[in-house]
């Protein structure tokens, strides 16, 4: 038994805005999906049989992205250490916090802690939140080989609005528009087709959108090609608050301690995560010129308890997902207390330390990819390969 089955699979469409992510892992058809259940079976078989069953149960959790995305992150953690050649033990009794660690490890004669958290960055939508996903993949199903569409919600209703005449009205207007025409038009600063929707306090305004000549013919492809403007909530506490919640969660045990943290977000940037660590950057003026400091506001520098002492470093990866595994580089950003251990550096991890009040990097001895046995251009093809158009004789 496997996370996934081994069947004939059909379906290769993308995910859809009703689909979870473990429904859309089981369905996805395609070569590239197939690589990505394989490793994914392979790495799960890895981990010791008393601990296969709750992994599995997350990786195909319905009710939880976030599980599963969680479940990955771990996933991928274990199989890299065990790819470095280090051995790994789950959940040991250690430390005098009362609570098991995710993983002991032991590499040559030195072991140490390495604890999993998955931190997710919340989104808020202007108006897209409003749209049922059942909705949205109805329009999505709407053939549309010449154009795509944009779309409002100017205002909502108590129930989910009826799909069918909202289909038949879309896929009338996009049918008696030309491309090339709309395209002509627009670059003389004629506005885009618009087409609004309205029924039982629903309504919604569309903007036809001309595919590029190379990209129409696909009445396959998804309809929407834009959706109402997103913006990142504030939520530049969240790496800290991640660190801080693992960091002094087992007590005192004794061995190097490493919080790795999968950093899920829109625009990831190192700075954040030095802010987070370190503390914020700051420029003292002088009259012969100026000095830079850090604020006392970071994981490490802020007014200190013991307990931050305890992390001896924080492993992060951006965006960690089975198609960048094999391509983003994982960082460790090692303590500056004085009364944390050394963590270990293993050979593709690139490191990050405080100097100064500067942060200098090392690079990695070695590409991620080698200690995951997969090839660097992992998984190989086209996520979702372009269906070509039928053709009549």
């Amino acid at each position: 038994m496997g996370v996934y089955t081994s069947r004939h699979r059909t379906d290769a469409a993308p995910k859809r805005a009703s689909e979870s992510d473990a429904e859309f892992f089981e369905r996805i058809a395609g070569p590239f999906w197939d690589q990505v259940r394989d490793v994914i079976n392979e790495w799960w078989s890895h981990f010791p049989p008393d601990a296969q069953p709750s992994l599995r149960s997350r990786l195909r959790d319905r009710n939880s992205n976030a599980n599963v995305f969680s479940a990955f992150w771990e996933l991928y953690l274990h199989e890299m250490l065990l790819g470095s050649g280090c051995t790994v033990e789950i959940e040991q009794q250690i430390g005098t916090g009362g609570k098991n660690p995710d993983f002991l490890v032991t590499r040559d004669d030195e072991q140490f802690i390495v604890e999993a958290i998955w931190a997710n960055q919340h989104l808020d939508a202007t108006g897209s939140s409003s749209l049922p996903p059942q909705v949205a993949d109805a329009i999505d199903r709407i053939p549309s080989p010449n154009f795509y569409v944009s779309y409002k919600v100017d205002s909502i209703g108590s129930t989910t609005p009826p799909q069918k005449r909202l289909k038949s009205e879309l896929t009338g207007w996009l049918a008696n528009l030309d491309p090339d025409l709309v395209t002509a038009e627009y670059e003389q600063k004629v506005p885009l087709p618009r087409h609004t929707w309205q029924e039982a306090d629903w309504r919604l305004s569309f903007e036809a959108i001309p595919r590029s000549p190379g990209r129409r013919g696909d009445p396959a492809s998804r309809t929407i090609g834009f959706h109402p403007s997103v913006w990142v909530a504030d939520d530049s506490k969240r790496l800290l608050k991640a660190v801080r919640k693992k960091g002094g969660r087992y007590g005192d045990l004794a061995l190097p301690f490493i919080v790795a943290v999968g950093n899920s977000a829109v625009f990831p940037e190192d700075e954040d995560i030095e802010s987070a660590l370190y503390g914020t950057s700051v420029e003292y003026a002088h009259r012969t010129g100026s000095t830079f400091g850090r604020n006392p506001d970071g994981y490490w520098t802020a007014a200190q308890e013991q307990a931050h002492s305890r992390v001896s470093g924080v492993l992060t990866v951006d965006n960690p997902a089975p198609w960048t595994w094999t391509k983003k580089v994982p960082v460790l950003w090692q303590s500056p207390t004085r009364g944390s251990l050394p963590a270990p550096v293993l050979p593709t991890w690139e490191t990050a330390q405080l100097v100064d009040n500067h942060v200098e990097r090392k690079p990695a001895a070695r590409p991620i990819h080698t200690s995951l046995a997969l090839p660097e251009h992992w998984p190989s093809g086209d996520a979702f390969p372009r269906r070509q158009p039928s053709t009549g004789s």
